[in-house]
């Protein structure tokens, strides 16, 4: 290899790993120990989780707006080199905002401005990628306006807000901050239902955001029953409230304050419970939540009885999130890092320093390719083909009707640009070179 395509490589490499991550495993990490999912060092959780949210970020006591993070186990300048640790493997690391027992409301523009302030510095201090927005109790409600033109000020103070942290973030670091948010169900397809009080209360601030948010992982837990696009309803814990919940935060729906154009799938994961313990309802099990998204993203049958209005599905759907991996880490909970597992399952998705899982049964010919690529699987049951480069984003995808125990599949690959790719089939995958 020259000393040009080495350094290519390298640059190349190196983009690679400053990219969001896609597909993603969000999970939040707990700053607290808890006797049923105790703390645990944010240095050690499983590589599999690449956006890490840290909870919470709260108000000071006495205040509902003047925001603070104080590390619960550790000093102040162990956590910063554990969040340092993480970002240097690839992750994003974001600290998250309220959480279910801390409300934020902005009442005047001063809280308003107290609020932007806090939330810079511990963003700045921590050195955080970016902030995860979880707002629950009465933090947002609506009284009237509609989606695109609120009225409520506490809305309208948290979008400005919002904005001007990621303006001041990019002022400061040169680049875009990473922001994602974790509604429940009632505050967003609640909308559907009626837009008052809680219900669609975030449907503005995500309608407002839509450009600068990253990733929308709906909480599909604590929820109860809620209506789907197509006029049913569905209750939590089920796949098919999984395929209803997701597909109407893309498709879009109607609601009193008007119509919620839904996000692109790439913006949107799947939240759920770490197991039953974790949550109060809406857990499923991690065969229940393949054949969920598997179904979501155009690979896998129908699991129930909703019928994606988009019938080939969302194959950019954009991954999982989870509350939390504290709870994920403890065999009390279900096996140890079930839900990882299960996202790995799902997703699989290989990069550049995963080890290759099913090698002698997946195998690629010739390797460096120029034209013709030929694939050989001797797994039984894997009939789809994934290719991704090296920014991680998938650029092929076919299904194939055969389903032998032997099989030979052929792909034109002389359009590829010159590089590396990664090839998943089911369970298995394997690099190859393009010349």
């Amino acid at each position: 290899m020259t000393k040009k395509s080495t350094l290519l490589l390298f640059l190349i490499s190196n983009l690679a790993f400053a990219q969001n991550p896609n597909p993603a495993l969000v999970g939040y990490w707990q700053n607290w120990n808890d006797v049923n999912a105790p703390y645990i060092q944010l240095n050690t959780i499983d590589s599999r989780y690449n956006v890490v949210c840290l909870a919470f970020a709260v108000p000071h006591t006495g205040t509902d707006y003047q925001m603070e993070f104080i590390p619960d186990q550790v000093s102040q300048a162990t956590l910063i080199s554990q969040i340092q640790t993480l970002q240097s493997q690839g992750k994003k690391v974001l600290v998250s905002v309220g959480g279910a027992t801390a409300q934020v409301v902005l009442s005047s523009t001063a809280e308003r401005d107290t609020f932007i302030n806090t939330m810079t510095n511990i963003i700045n201090t921590f050195g955080f990628d970016g902030m995860d927005i979880d707002l629950e109790g009465s933090s947002l409600t609506v009284s009237g306006g509609t989606i695109s033109s609120p009225v409520d000020q506490p809305i309208i103070r948290m979008i400005y807000a919002i904005r001007q942290i990621m303006s001041d973030f990019y002022s400061a670091h040169g680049h875009k901050m990473f922001l994602t948010m974790a509604p429940e169900t009632a505050f967003v397809q609640g909308g559907m239902s009626a837009y008052n009080g809680i219900w669609g209360a975030c449907l503005p601030v995500i309608d407002a955001l839509r450009d600068s948010l990253e990733i929308l992982h709906v909480q599909l837990y604590n929820s109860g029953s809620m209506y789907g696009i197509d006029a049913n309803i569905y209750n939590q814990g089920t796949a098919d409230f999984i395929v209803a919940m997701t597909e109407a935060v893309i498709h879009g729906f109607n609601t009193a304050g008007g119509y919620f154009t839904g996000l692109p799938a790439s913006k949107v994961a799947v939240g759920l419970p770490a197991c039953a313990s974790a949550a109060g309802g809406g857990y499923v099990s991690p065969a229940v939540a393949q054949s969920a998204i598997n179904y979501l993203r155009g690979i896998g049958p129908q699991p129930g009885t909703y019928i994606l209005a988009n019938a080939g599905g969302y194959p950019s759907l954009r991954g999982m999130m989870t509350w939390s991996i504290n709870w994920d880490a403890v065999s009390t909970c279900a096996s140890v890092y079930e839900f990882a597992g299960s996202y790995q399952n799902i997703f699989g998705l290989p990069t550049a320093t995963d080890e290759l899982r099913g090698k002698n049964d997946l195998a690629l010919f010739p390797n460096p390719v120029t034209d013709n690529l030929t694939i050989s699987n001797k797994k039984s049951g894997e009939n789809t083909i994934e290719i991704f480069n090296i920014l991680n984003q998938r650029i092929f995808f076919k299904q194939s009707a055969a389903d032998s125990q032997h099989q030979e599949i052929h792909i034109d690959v002389s359009d590829f640009p010159s590089g590396i790719y990664f090839l998943k089939s089911g369970n298995y995958s394997a690099k190859f070179v393009k010349q």
